[in-house]
């Protein structure tokens, strides 16, 4: 099993920045690509940015220029740094991961999400 716990939501005002963390935690043989995603009220969910092991990153096309994804394998840790926030980037933000959990099966786990909150 593996566990992704996030941290970093809020509230923050137009034009602010916030960071938000997952870290993964468990028994695995390999994490693969981690990413965000978002869910806003009645809406479904979407990608926000992932990254894989080697560090190759993408980005849906609403958040590029303003948010940033990277990952710290030594920590088994993603983070998405997000600049210039805008009230339509508020949503439920969700850490998902593909993990090898062992060398013959793979999933995809997925956080409790947290809750960003853009002001205008």
């Amino acid at each position: 099993q593996v566990g992704l716990v996030e941290s970093g939501g809020g509230l923050v005002q137009a034009g602010g920045s916030l960071r938000l963390s997952c870290e993964a935690s468990g028994r695995y043989y390999r994490i693969n690509t981690m990413g965000w995603y978002r869910q806003a009220s009645e809406k479904q969910r979407e990608l926000v940015a992932d990254i894989t092991t080697r560090g190759s990153t993408r980005y849906a096309d609403s958040v590029k220029g303003r948010f940033t994804i990277s990952r710290d394998n030594a920590r088994n840790t993603v983070y998405l740094q997000m600049t210039d926030m805008k009230p339509e980037d508020t949503a439920v933000y969700i850490c998902g991961a593909n993990v090898d959990a062992t060398t013959l099966s793979t999933f995809d786990y997925w956080g409790q999400g947290t809750q960003v909150t853009v002001s205008s």
